[in-house]
Formats: C-alpha cells, structure tokens, sequence
C-alpha cells in the first residue's frame, strides 16, 4: 500500500511567526492552496501570495474577537476526513468541503504569560481553543494528514517538504503526531497546574518539554535521563557531561548554600548530596581553605560552590583539588583559565533562578510530592530552654550548623564552630551514632571541640546526645524540640552549663 501523500492543501493558523515565511514560500512554489486566519492570513498576503481566507470555506465571519475562526464542520471535515473510507469521500462531496492536508499552527502563549506576571484575565485570554483543537484532529488523523504543531517543528517540516517535494511518508507523519500529542497535553497541563496552584485537586500533572539522555543512572547498567531546563540555571563554561550522579549532588549543592546566599563569602564542598566541608570567612580563598580543612579526604571528586565570585587566587588553590564540578555566580577570567586547565573539571556559573516550590519522588508504584522546605531557622525563632543563655558566637555558630543540618541527610548531627562546619554524622539510623560518627571525625581531622555546637535535625528523646556532646567539648546545642521527655536533656544541660535552644522545625531530609 502507497502511504506517500502529496500536499495540495494547507491550513495555517499561527502565534509564532518566525521562520514561517519560508515555509509559505515553499509551499507556494509546490502549487499548494493556502487557507489561513486573521494574522496568518494578513503575513501571508504581505508576501504577496495567494491565500484563501477560512471565512471563504465556512461563509462565516470570525466572531467575539477572533475567539472562534475555526470552529466549523467543513474546516475539521477537511482535516478528519479518512480518504480511504467510501462514506467520508461521498461526504465531503456531498457538504463541499475541501481537503486539508496540512496543518501548521502555534499556539497562544500561555506559559510565556502567566510567567510574564499577568493578571488572571490576560492569562485566561492565552488559551487557545481552536488551536488545540485543530492539533488534536490533525495528529488524530496522521494517516492522511500532517500536523506542524509549534513553531518548534517549522524546520523540520520545511526539510521535509523540500526533500520530499512536496510529499510526506506515514512514518514522518506519525512522528509529527507524536509531536503534537507532546504540545497538546503539555499545553493542557500547564493550563490545569495554573487553576489548581492551591491543589483543590489532589492530581498531580508533570510535564517536562526539555529533556536530555544522560550516559547511564546511579549506575553503568541503569538508563538515565534529566527533564529540566538545565541552560535556566546555568551557563556551563568548561568541562565533560553531566552525569546522574552528578546532578544529584550540584542540586544538593544549590540547595545547600541558597542558605547562605546573603551571607559574607561562604564556599561549600559535597560528597553524595552532603556537606563535608563548609565555612564563611572574610574572603573566598579563605573560606575554601577552611572548608577544604574539614575533610581534605572527602573533598576528592565532590562538588565545589561558592555563594560570590572565584577570583584567581582561589582559583589557584581549588586547581589543586581533584574535584568534578565548581559552581558559582561569577568568575574572573583568569579564574576560568586556571580551573579549565583540568579538561574534565565542569565548571558552571549559576544563574538567578526560582526553585520549584515542591518536592517530588516516586515511591512504591506511586509519587510522593511535597512542599519545599522554606523555613530557615533564625535568631528571632529560637527560644533558650536553659538558664545559660548562647554567646553572641554561640547564637551565630547555632544557626550556621542548622542551616547544615537542615541540607544533610537524616539522622544527622552537625558539629560547628567560628562559622565552620567541624563535622557531620549523616544518613544513621541512630541519632547516638551520628554524634560519635562527628566526633570521630573531628577527632580524626584534629579539630579541637571545645566551645564548639551541636545542631540536630530532629529532637532527643533521651539525654545520651548532650551528654556525649558535653564530654566531647560542645557548649552550645541547638534542636527543634517536642520530645515528651525534652526536660531530661534539659536537665543535663542545666546541671553541666550547657546552653540548649528550640527552634520549634524538624528538619529531616531522608
């Protein structure tokens, strides 16, 4: 069976003109007839080429400010109808409807709007409604008709008709429906995100146009893939692909000092998704060399962020760490030139963007979603449960190890001192084991503990941790209490000078 169709016929209903003119231009010289609308048809006609307006085939005008032009039998007559089915053919000679073989449009910009920060009436106007409505029929009927959904597909389609002369395969056909079924319910889905912002119903539509094949997962044997607009972000200077892997830890790392993006220059190393080395100091170089203090063993092959700019004399220090990626708002440009001396090292300049509001995950043979986690403890929240009330440092200390522990995996315990992450006890099963975990790690750095605080992510149900604290040196311990036996650890701390605050938020991260 011949499933090649050549185009005689074409109807072009579009937002986007750009790239669109050569398109006309071709379909012209191949003797195609032109049907179109409103601006379409006016761009058409200033190309000084024939183009039949669609009120010529309906004998109806458009009506309510262009919100119907295309709604008519005899315009989707010509789009569904099957050629190969006996009835369809006497019907379209019976009504006098012509045949449409292609379908070019692109649809009213309804994203592009409600992120412009338009008010819910200009958004609502954005919806298209005939042009959805002609892809839904023409990919419906890709057997005999072709649909160019976006002006993401011109391109494609004047290739293809230029190759092709003027005809198409079913296989070319079948893609571009696949490629409109792509446009149409992400159109919808995005309309339907808009009006349930506040999740009156409990449905959850994801739709990711930009998507990219990643060169395996977790692991060499599993597939991966990112769905995002990672170019949004950032603007990649240097350095191989990303892996799954890797991204995993740039987003922990993004997460991680957006707590600390106001602050003096901070810089953040990452192993895994956690901190293993974070600290704030007078200026950039310092503060990696700091960080890198705490854990130089861990440091090799993470992921590198600062919240300000990497001048070259950070640059020259950073260049003597292995590491995978570096990430920050800005370099300079000798900076560039020394960190892209190793030809691997991904080196990213992170953009002014908006995080996703929720989190999401599979589980089981379902999706967990849930609100991002906002809140960031501060001094107004705390509240001193101890008769010692924090020092200044202490206070300071606190709530830089909370920011830590709030981005660590449960159950965590951060040991802090002098805007220093000493060290972590991450992802244990017990709180107990997370504490001695740090400790060790300290201990094993050469870290001194004295005067150093403790940060939990969660309450202590016994008073086993600040008590094992209290001998390692720690004097300050900040938690979210809410334990129904919080005045045991209380306790402790009052009977040994312990200074102990509440922040009233848990903060696990499993």
């Amino acid at each position: 069976m011949n499933t090649t169709k050549t185009i005689t016929s074409a109807l072009l209903s579009v937002f986007s003109k750009d790239g669109l003119e050569p398109i006309v231009r071709k379909l012209h010289e191949q003797n195609v007839t032109l049907y179109s609308t409103g601006g379409t048809e006016e761009f058409i006609k200033n190309l000084g080429i024939p183009v039949v307006p669609v009120e010529d085939i309906t004998s109806f005008p458009e009506i309510f400010g262009g919100r119907v032009k295309t709604l008519h039998p005899k315009i989707f007559g010509g789009i569904l109808n099957r050629q190969d089915n006996s009835t369809d053919v006497e019907q379209m000679q019976e009504f006098n409807i012509p045949q449409i073989d292609v379908v070019i449009v692109d649809l009213y910009p309804f994203e592009k709007t409600v992120a412009s920060g338009a008010n819910e009436s200009d958004s609502i106007e954005k919806i298209d409604i005939g042009g959805i409505s002609l892809i839904r029929a023409a990919a419906k009927n890709f057997k005999d008709t072709i649909i160019v959904p976006s002006v993401n597909e011109y391109e494609m389609f004047l290739q293809l008709i230029t190759e092709g002369n003027g005809t198409t395969t079913l296989e070319q056909r079948r893609q571009l429906a696949t490629k409109a079924f792509n446009v149409s319910s992400h159109y919808d889905s995005a309309i339907f995100n808009y009006f349930n912002k506040n999740h009156q119903e409990t449905v959850l539509k994801i739709s990711e146009q930009k998507g990219q094949v990643l060169r395996y997962g977790e692991n060499p044997h599993q597939r991966g893939f990112f769905f995002g607009d990672f170019e949004a972000m950032f603007t990649k200077l240097h350095g191989k692909e990303l892996s799954y892997n890797n991204l995993l830890d740039v987003d922990a790392a993004v997460n991680l000092i957006l707590e600390f993006k106001t602050n003096q220059p901070t810089f953040a190393i990452l192993k895994h998704n956690n901190a293993c080395g974070l600290a704030t100091r007078n200026s950039m170089k310092e503060a990696y060399l700091t960080a890198l203090a705490g854990d130089p063993t861990s440091a090799f092959g993470g992921v590198l962020i600062a919240n300000g700019k990497i001048d070259e004399a950070t640059a020259i220090e950073i260049n003597a760490l292995f590491c995978e990626v570096v990430i920050a708002p800005s370099y300079d440009e000798k900076a560039i030139s020394i960190l892209s001396e190793k030809k691997n090292r991904i080196i990213l300049v992170q953009k002014e963007v908006s995080l996703p509001q929720t989190n999401v995950r599979t589980c089981l043979n379902g999706t967990l979603v849930q609100d991002r986690n906002n809140v960031t403890d501060t001094k107004d929240g705390l509240k001193t449960v101890t008769m010692l009330e924090p020092s200044s440092q202490e206070v300071e200390d606190l709530l830089f190890a909370s920011k830590i522990c709030k981005n660590t995996k449960s159950n965590t315990i951060i040991l802090a001192k002098n805007n220093t992450l000493i060290s972590s006890g991450t992802g244990q099963t017990s709180r107990v084991d997370a504490l001695k975990q740090a400790i060790e790690k300290a201990n094993t750095f050469g870290f001194d503990l004295n005067g150093a605080v403790m940060a939990s992510d969660a309450f202590f149900p016994f008073p086993d941790c600040v008590e094992i604290a209290k001998h390692a040196g720690v004097t300050a311990v900040i938690q979210p209490g809410g334990s129904i036996k919080d005045e045991l650890s209380i306790n402790y701390c009052n009977e040994n000078k312990v200074a102990m605050v509440f922040t009233g938020t848990r903060h696990f991260k499993h």
